[in-house]
């Protein structure tokens, strides 16, 4: 008989798309796990409305869940309530630095409209003194940024609460 902890440990071996060294539970996608007899449901929330990754963690989650031998799958896509960056996980956070991205620091980015940009943290060096290049970075959900000590670009995963 398979449980909710099993699926979710499934979960954990689906790779985010645009970030391979995130699962989709690292990230806070993966909401709610539910089984209902032969069924099993699983509910996803974007990072991003209109986030063109969804579709393909979708796939990802029902061909994973149809290779451990689960017949039917449901995903559903749910934008309420909407996702932010305190659910990626620690473990998640410590990924995204060892891989080259800097996580989200703790206040919520709409500040670089008004104000300077949040220092974030080299994640070569560990120096704070880095600028923003530009707030599109190589996907929606990332600001591109260049440490000013070691001359490294790198990417920053914007923070949204």
């Amino acid at each position: 008989m398979v449980t909710k902890d099993q699926i979710w440990l499934w979960l954990e071996e689906v790779s985010d798309p645009e970030i391979p060294v995130l699962t989709i539970v690292d990230l806070g996608v993966v909401r709610h796990v539910e089984l209902h007899g032969d069924l099993c449901e699983i509910k996803i929330t974007p990072t991003y409305s209109g986030c063109p990754a969804m579709k393909t963690i979708e796939d990802d989650i029902v061909s994973k869940l149809t290779e451990k031998g689960i017949e039917t799958v449901k995903v559903d896509l749910v934008l309420s309530p909407a996702w932010t960056t305190d659910w990626i996980s620690e473990k998640g956070r410590s990924k995204l630095l060892e891989y080259g991205i800097a996580p989200p620091v703790d206040e919520v980015d709409k500040s670089v409209l008004f104000a300077e940009p949040p220092k974030v943290g080299c994640p070569r060096c560990g120096s704070h003194n880095t600028r923003m290049v530009s707030l599109f970075g190589s996907t929606a959900c990332k600001a591109q940024y260049q440490c000013n000590e070691c001359l490294e670009p790198f990417d920053y995963f914007k923070c949204l609460k």
